[in-house]
């Protein structure tokens, strides 16, 4: 009998006390009692009384988000979602490209399909002004030894190059990937964004490097170009070997050597065309700088009636 009394309809007193005072009213059964069992009774906007299931609110909310349309890329909102990182997440990736290794790929392990264009942007930038500012330095430094150098400023040229090979070299090498895709079936791909994203956070190693060339000892400078180039260069192989692997040996080799050739272009360009050697100081024989000009004689004047 106990069992039976269980089954059986129970009336909720409070449930009843409330639809006496407001007849008029109507009910609303949920799928999912409140926490404490009772009915949930909604009432109008007049009423003192009402109830909100959570779940079903947050299947609402769920399902506007779902509906929500992505903005177009013409639009603002697009590409703001882009610039939407935060200052651990840029570090960490500028550290994935400062120490590249074997088997450590850098959009699976720092991307995580998510690239964004504010490291590539400021990392440009920045390459762009410190080596627009150091190349100017030292061509004044050299103006000052020898003054038949001609001194111009050279800071737009820098922003030219730098932003010129961030975008232009990145979009060539996606068509080329995405066209090798086509022939071969199993090759995988990086969407444009990502490889735009590869291409700017490997130009982070050359900004301190510039700032090292200002060192006027040739050797010293031509060791920290050759290190900073093996570092990026190294990113790079070892960021689109997963995808070219799949590729024929003769197409994956040229490709990581056209990559490989192109950022040392990038890096010898940057090193003979703003970092010019400074020429020898003029130095002064101590003979020169002691002797005397000599002194010129003149005839002695003859008297004027010997002369006559």
């Amino acid at each position: 009998m106990a069992a039976a009394d269980e089954l059986a309809f129970h009336e909720f007193e409070e449930a009843t006390n409330l639809l006496a005072q407001t007849p008029n009213e109507t009910t609303t059964r949920s799928d999912q009692l409140s926490p404490k069992g009772h009915v949930a009774v909604a009432m109008d906007s007049g009423g003192s009384y009402g109830a909100e299931d959570e779940v079903e609110e947050s299947d609402k909310t769920v399902l506007l988000q779902e509906e929500k349309q992505q903005p177009g890329f013409w639009t603002f909102g697009y590409y703001q979602s882009f610039f939407d990182v935060d200052t651990s997440q840029v570090l960490d990736r500028i550290k994935g490209s400062l120490l590249p290794r074997p088997g450590h790929n850098f959009v699976r392990h720092h991307l995580r399909n998510r690239p964004d264009l504010y490291g590539p942007f400021w990392i440009c930038a920045t390459l762009a002004f410190v080596l627009a500012i150091t190349g100017n330095l030292t061509l004044v430094l050299a103006q000052r030894r020898d003054p038949s150098i001609h001194y111009s400023p050279q800071f737009h040229k820098g922003n030219i190059t730098i932003y010129c090979y961030a975008w232009l070299v990145p979009l060539a090498l996606w068509g080329f990937l995405r066209w090798r895709k086509g022939v071969r079936e199993r090759m995988g791909l990086y969407t444009f964004l990502e490889t735009v994203c590869v291409y700017g956070y490997s130009l982070f190693v050359f900004i301190p490097t510039v700032v090292l060339w200002l060192i006027p000892v040739p050797w010293l400078q031509w060791l920290f170009g050759a290190l900073a180039l093996a570092l990026s260069a190294a990113g790079l192989v070892f960021t689109l070997w997963p995808v070219v692997r799949e590729d024929t040996r003769w197409a994956a080799g040229v490709l990581l050597s056209v990559v490989v050739l192109l950022h040392a272009l990038l890096a010898m360009g940057c090193k003979f065309y703003f970092f010019q050697p400074l020429p020898p100081e003029p130095m002064a024989s101590p003979h020169q700088a002691t002797s005397q000009p000599p002194a010129t004689m003149l005839p002695p004047t003859l008297p004027r009636s010997v002369a006559a």
